[in-house]
């Protein structure tokens, strides 16, 4: 798996707050396709990092297959191609977006119908699944073999809700802001196990062999980039244009190993 070739230079950009009274300046525009953009001339992402292989940072960028993907968007429009690092909830809420923050919510992000309530999605540009990863050899194999033990999740993700929806009534959850912190947990045995989505699991155990993923759950889960509710169709168009582009095809492969099934 060669997941670097790939990435692009993005630097990450720090979202900070504006000094209090200080009003925000209005830099949004529209294209000339009629995309709506929040600051003229660059497409502006709201993820939140790290959440390997799909974005992180390395050497003070932002790489990752998602950032692969917008940037072919990016490209075609002729923008330049921003990412701000944001709290998750401020994405799966709509808030980044509704607040003139960025265009486009990413980060791995499950369509669903609580969220696709505040959002308008794209086309699924992956498929994904949740999977359960322990110390290598630990003899966990299931979920109910979680009973009286500790695991892992990450706060606002579709494995959290996975795993108090379906776990034993004594398993004891830990959950963390974020997906690094949670995979931690249980490469150091803070935590007996951790429940993620696959994507992000099989790429962290094929980095840590103290580590393995022992099973998946069929979820049926497809992730999806998110702009304004009823708000930016345009951009909508020109992303999914990406998503149905040979160039998706490559990027899936540099970064997967493999050709995307379908």
């Amino acid at each position: 798996m060669n997941t670097r070739a790939l990435a692009s230079g993005i630097s990450v950009v720090a979202l900070t707050l504006a000094v209090a009274g200080c009003a925000k300046e209005d830099t949004s525009t529209t294209t000339e396709s009629g995309i709506e953009l929040v600051k003229e001339g660059t497409l502006t992402v709201c993820t939140h990092l790290p959440y390997e292989p799909f974005e992180f940072t390395e050497d003070g960028e932002v790489v990752g297959f998602d950032p692969a993907v917008l940037q072919l968007a990016a490209d075609a429009e002729g923008l330049d191609f921003e990412v701000l690092d944001v709290a998750w909830e401020t994405i799966t809420t709509g808030e980044a977006l509704n607040t003139g923050q960025c265009d486009v919510g990413a980060g791995a992000m499950t369509i669903n119908e609580e969220r696709q309530a505040v959002m308008d999605f794209t086309d699924p540009y992956f498929e994904a699944t949740q999977a359960l990863m322990t110390k290598t050899g630990a003899g966990i194999t299931s979920l109910e073999d979680l009973a009286g033990k500790k695991v892992a999740v990450q706060d606002g993700t579709t494995g959290s809700d996975y795993v108090r929806e379906n776990a034993p009534e004594d398993t004891e959850i830990i959950t963390f802001e974020d997906s690094s912190l949670m995979q931690q947990a249980v490469l150091t045995g803070k935590a007996d196990a951790g429940v993620n989505d696959n994507g992000l699991l099989n790429y962290f155990v094929s980095e840590n062999p103290e580590v393995e993923v022992v099973t998946e759950f069929q979820t049926g889960e497809e992730y999806g980039f998110s702009v304004k509710k009823d708000g930016n169709a345009e951009l909508l168009t020109a992303i999914n244009d990406a998503i149905a582009s040979d160039d998706y095809d490559a990027v899936y492969e540099e970064w997967f190993g493999t050709a995307p099934t379908s």
